[in-house]
């Protein structure tokens, strides 16, 4: 499927279905929606004065175009109140109308968006339709050998209509909406897949490829170089599993200069079984999604080199499994990082902190003086914002206002949660710098700060995204499985770096 753009009368462009946004309480129609409904012979405005049709938010009407119209099908697609438009309802509107496309086998589609974009940007409101459409359209069938079980019906390639004023901005919007939109579904594939499909080195593999294809510079630490680097904290994880741990460096250099770089840090634990402190069986075969901080970082950097953004950007994904062996870290061992300090490991599934920590580090020491960390860390942050918002956790308040910016932008949502000084006692060790848990209390709090220990004074934020990672229902932009959040969140904080 491809998305374009194109300046309007919809009458003028080919397509198998034409879809019509129609705003609630509208008794006149105008632009497309007149044009068609005049070659329906007045169609629509028959049903709507009969009350047939209403304009409210989600409503779906299919109708036969007569024989005037280019097209098979007609769909008036209802938005609701024109004043209560905003964009986060459009993306999620565009996602669901997706699929009701999908499921009425739409082939090629027209979609006027006149009625959407009246006082909001075009340029914005043809990038959150591109979203919407990518994004509610995805689904992770590939390990489906039954065609039975994939979808028979289709949606083609879509044309966003807007009205000649407005085509230019239109098309620039749905064009960075694509690259968006492709780039949190790569995030969704590479934490959708089985673990045994998606182990460290396969990650580092698709890494490599990613990069290859978009001319970024791709860096993968194995675990001799990595022991040189006296990555004691990251190691520690990796000792209990067979599997190769990976620790994958991508860079983009969109200025002349090097250095300066916005670090962009996930946690890739591409399974975790809790190590020698096993989870309970119940809902482990989920963790093959603890790596969905790497995913995203990785699904980020790609659309940032895709955009060509004016800015050095540096993804650091720390991959390795935690396992249970006759090698693996035992609770009470500790171990050093990168920089000197020293971990007591009270718990082994507290292992999140323990890779970000030398990455981190390792960032910090290579040229970013900007990180961002993103990991599914604490079952706390869950119980905490459920599966609606981010939890933050930021030493900067230039840097996380950045940050809720570009969430409004994106429409993933976060919140801001404190780092106190207090909060650091708990994580105080008797036999060791600090030890990786603070026990139950403010366990999300407390493993920030962990993390915050190895930031120092580099501007840092940690997004904690154990309850949003992955969705049980397709709502909106949001499908069932793995989400790809925070990606276009990530994108838009490094775009709004390349403005300034």
């Amino acid at each position: 499927m491809q998305i374009t753009a194109a300046a309007g009368p919809i009458t003028n462009i080919a397509a198998d279905t034409y879809v019509l946004p129609l705003a609630q309480g509208i008794r006149t129609l105008t632009g497309d929606l007149a044009a068609v409904d005049a070659l329906m012979g007045g169609t629509i405005t028959s049903m709507l004065n009969d009350g047939l049709i209403k304009g409210i938010g989600g409503e779906i009407t299919v109708l036969p175009p007569g024989r005037r119209l280019k097209a098979k099908r007609v769909v008036i697609a209802g938005v609701g109140e024109r004043p209560k438009m905003t964009l986060d309802g459009i993306r999620d509107r565009a996602a669901n109308l997706a699929r009701r496309l999908r499921d009425i086998d739409a082939g090629t589609v027209a979609a006027s968006v006149q009625e959407q974009s009246g006082r909001l940007d075009a340029t914005d409101v043809g990038r959150v339709i591109a979203e919407g459409f990518i994004l509610g359209l995805y689904r992770f069938d590939r390990h489906h050998t039954k065609a039975a079980d994939r979808p028979a019906n289709t949606v083609g390639d879509v044309t966003i209509v807007e009205s000649t004023r407005k085509a230019r901005q239109s098309a620039a919007g749905v064009a960075e909406g694509v690259i968006l939109g492709e780039a949190t579904n790569l995030a969704r594939d590479l934490g959708n897949e089985p673990s045994n499909l998606m182990t460290p080195t396969i990650v580092a593999s698709r890494a490599q490829q990613m990069a290859n294809e978009l001319g970024i510079e791709c860096r993968i630490i194995e675990r001799a170089e990595a022991e040189r680097l006296k990555m004691g904290s990251y190691l520690s994880v990796a000792n209990g599993s067979v599997q190769p741990p990976k620790f994958i460096v991508l860079t983009y250099t969109g200025l002349r200069r090097r250095g300066g770089y916005i670090g962009l840090v996930g946690k890739g634990i591409t399974f975790d079984t809790g190590g020698i402190s096993i989870k309970p069986a119940e809902g482990m075969e989920a963790m093959k999604g603890d790596m969905t901080g790497a995913a995203s970082v990785i699904a980020a950097i790609s659309a940032i080199a895709r955009l060509k953004l004016p800015v050095n950007v540096m993804a650091v994904a720390p991959c390795t499994e935690n396992m249970p062996s006759g090698s693996a870290t035992k609770p009470g061992d500790v171990v050093y990082a990168m920089d000197g300090q020293s971990i007591e490991v009270l718990n082994t599934d507290a292992e999140g902190r323990l890779v970000l920590a030398d990455a981190i580090v390792w960032a910090r020491q290579n040229g970013c003086t900007t990180v961002v960390d993103v990991a599914t860390l604490t079952g706390a942050m869950s119980v905490a914002l459920g599966n609606v918002r981010t939890g933050v956790f930021c030493n900067n308040d230039r840097l996380y206002a950045e940050l809720e910016k570009a969430s409004a932008i994106s429409g993933e949502k976060i919140w801001r949660f404190p780092l106190d000084p207090e909060y650091f006692e708990s994580i105080k060790s008797d036999v060791a710098d600090i030890k990786n848990t603070g026990g139950r209390l403010a366990g999300s709090i407390t493993a920030a700060k962990f993390i915050e220990c190895f930031a120092g004074d580099t501007p840092w934020a940690h997004m904690d995204i154990a309850g949003v990672m992955a969705a049980t229902t397709d709502r909106g932009w949001k499908v069932k499985g793995n989400n790809g959040t925070p990606v276009r969140t990530l994108v838009q904080f490094v775009k709004g770096r390349a403005r300034a």
